[in-house]
């Protein structure tokens, strides 16, 4: 393909991705990378977003290292108690207290991005391990952060008790105050930039993040994720494997991830949304990252 060809190619996708946001009424942040080549294609790939629980990706890989390095054990019992559980998925809206193993407490801040499991975890591999993996990897911009930490600032910007339910106290809140708060803010939240997360997913993909062990164990957990409607939406193909991790906030919708084709390409992808509402639903949103997925991943493939 020629210089000139390839340029009015990255010209039509970029055009097909403002217009994507456009029609979702959110701002859109992408990059995408060949695993085997390093092709890469961005949008606004160098601007700072909010990871949300895009952050979990580097507490797994923490876990998975220790493990490998036998400084902590998989089977290794842990209880999630009342202290860790504020409302929500999985263990997060257990009403009574739950003991799982390390390895499942993974798991279940993976596939289902339960945060008492999260926040429990952090404590077992010390967050400023997780810190110190990533400056070590070439990532110490990689924003990291408990649950419990971004509910408490929630929980004081809106003038909530401290340990009170979030959700039990939004009805009447405006979006403005929502779309406000500092969850939303990538000099306040967790943060990064979609070029970092995708070299942070290549280098798990490639081995590069650790022992071949740990990195395998975390693609196999990504790839049993269960949310179906972000960059699954893009690619519903038969003998397409998608592995992810989904970030969801007030005014945030991500997913970064990897897609396998049946030839054996790999592509690490992550798009990152900032909404115009705070609505708990937003589902054109979420098929925009799908769409938009399939947009750069596609471009990079048509320039093999």
């Amino acid at each position: 393909m020629s210089v000139a060809a390839r340029a009015a190619g990255a010209d039509q996708v970029r055009t097909a991705l403002s217009y994507t946001f456009a029609q979702a009424g959110v701002e859109g942040f992408v990059h995408a990378r060949d695993l085997d080549t390093g092709a890469e294609f961005g949008h606004r790939a160098d601007s700072r977003v909010v990871l949300a629980s895009v952050f979990k990706i580097p507490i797994v890989l923490e876990y998975a290292r220790q493990a490998a390095a036998g400084r902590l054990d998989r089977a290794g019992r842990h209880t999630v108690t009342a202290a860790y559980r504020a409302g929500g998925s999985a263990t997060d809206g257990c009403s009574y207290d739950v003991e799982m193993s390390a390895r499942d407490l993974a798991f279940m801040m993976m596939t289902i991005s339960d945060n008492a499991a999260t926040d429990l975890l952090l404590d077992v591999v010390g967050i400023d391990r997780v810190r110190k993996t990533l400056d070590e990897l070439g990532f110490a911009g990689f924003g990291v952060s408990s649950s419990r930490a971004l509910d408490d600032d929630i929980r004081r910007e809106l003038g909530f008790a401290p340990g009170s339910s979030i959700d039990d106290q939004l009805t009447g809140i405006s979006d403005e105050r929502l779309l406000a708060l500092g969850v939303s803010d990538p000099e306040r939240s967790p943060s990064s930039t979609p070029r970092q997360v995708t070299a942070l997913l290549a280098a798990i993909w490639r081995d590069e993040a650790g022992p071949t062990e740990a990195c395998a164990e975390v693609r196999g957990i990504m790839s049993q994720q269960v949310w179906q409607h972000r960059l699954v939406a893009g690619f519903p193909e038969a003998g397409v494997r998608i592995a992810g991790k989904t970030g969801t906030d007030f005014a945030v919708r991500n997913e970064a991830g990897v897609v396998e084709f049946p030839d054996g390409k790999r592509y690490a992808v992550g798009v990152f949304l900032r909404t115009s509402s705070a609505a708990g639903r937003q589902p054109i949103a979420d098929r925009a990252i799908g769409r938009a997925a399939r947009a750069v991943i596609d471009h990079l493939r048509s320039r093999q």
